[in-house]
This record gives structure tokens, C-alpha cells and sequence, in this order.
């Protein structure tokens, strides 16, 4: 008998985890991806041009300095500075309604000025960037390996992390598509 009931409760908070689990998942994956690589293609705009990084802090018996220098755009701390806050800066994104079938991710400049459920608003905002965290969790080392290797360019980071590293939008971009046939027509 008590085992019974201690089933029935492992049941029903089994259930009860699993309907908030589903409530709190992102229907639309890929719309949500391309507003994150929006926000990183924003970040990448932004990026202010700096110097080589000097890692020459040793130095020889003769007194010389040794070490590298290393270029800022294939360095480790630039894929830092994009990728840290990147999710911290979705909680500025909601899901606003386009008409009965459309959703559409857009970024809240003021959610004084929303005038749909703000509390909904907000939890749409909270949700996008849990989806961030885990997209990057996912994708983090393949996405600061292209960044350091220059193939993460303005223009094509919706291409690189939502068609080609996380496949949550699995449908060939038309940028894939022209480039692919550009590639055939050159070897004909």
C-alpha cells in the first residue's frame, strides 16, 4: 500500500516536471537561433578594431624579450568578448505575435512600451536566453574555433551557427545554395 502511493507520487511529479519542461521549451528553434546570431552578428558590428596582443612577458638570458604576439581577431579573447553576456543580452528579446500563425522574435528597445502581456513578454525574454545558454553549450567550441579562424564573418552568422553547427534550421540557405552552384558551374 505505501509503495503504491509513493508511486503515485513519483508519477505525478514526474508529469508535473514534464509539462513544465514542455511549456518552457522554444517551439520555434530556428527563429530563435537567428535572433541569437543576430544579437552576435550586432556584437561583431560593434567590435571596436585592437591591437595585437603582446605575450612576450619572458625574457632570454640576454635580456630579450620572448614569448608571442598574437592578432586580435584570431585570438581566444575575442571569441570571450562576443560570446560572454551574449545570452545575458537576449533577456532584451520577446516573442511578439505577426498575425494568427506567425511568431516573430524581435528586441525590446522599452518594455514600457510593449502592449501585450508583460508578463508573458518577460517570461518569452527569460526563455530565449535559457535557449541561448543551451545553443551555446552545444555549439561553443566548434563556433570560437571558426570565429578564431576568421570563417565567422558579419553577414553569415545565422548560416554558420543555426544551419551548419546547431541544424536547428535545416533548410539550405539561399547563400549556401548560390555559392554551391557558383562551386559546380567553376569545375564545369
Amino acid at each position: 500500500m505505501a509503495l503504491t502511493a509513493a508511486l503515485r507520487r513519483l508519477i505525478f511529479v514526474a508529469a508535473i516536471f514534464i509539462a513544465l519542461s514542455i511549456a518552457h521549451s522554444i517551439d520555434d528553434k530556428c527563429s530563435a537561433c537567428n535572433a541569437v546570431a543576430e544579437e552576435l552578428e550586432l556584437g561583431m558590428m560593434k567590435e571596436k578594431p585592437k591591437n595585437h596582443l603582446d605575450m612576450r612577458h619572458r625574457l632570454d638570458s640576454k635580456g630579450q624579450r620572448r614569448g608571442k604576439v598574437i592578432d586580435y581577431r584570431t585570438s581566444e579573447l575575442r571569441v570571450v568578448d562576443l560570446l560572454d553576456g551574449l545570452c545575458d543580452k537576449m533577456q532584451d528579446y520577446t516573442l511578439q505575435k505577426m498575425d494568427s500563425t506567425e511568431k516573430v522574435w524581435i528586441k525590446v528597445d522599452s518594455w514600457d512600451d510593449i502592449t501585450s502581456n508583460k508578463q508573458e513578454s518577460r517570461a518569452y525574454s527569460k526563455e530565449i536566453s535559457s535557449y541561448c545558454g543551451r545553443l551555446l553549450e552545444d555549439t561553443e567550441d566548434e563556433l570560437a574555433e571558426l570565429i578564431m579562424k576568421g570563417s565567422v564573418k558579419v553577414g553569415e552568422v545565422s548560416k554558420v551557427l543555426c544551419h551548419d553547427l546547431s541544424k536547428h534550421c535545416k533548410q539550405t540557405s539561399d547563400y549556401h545554395q548560390s555559392s554551391n552552384n557558383e562551386e559546380v558551374n567553376d569545375e564545369l
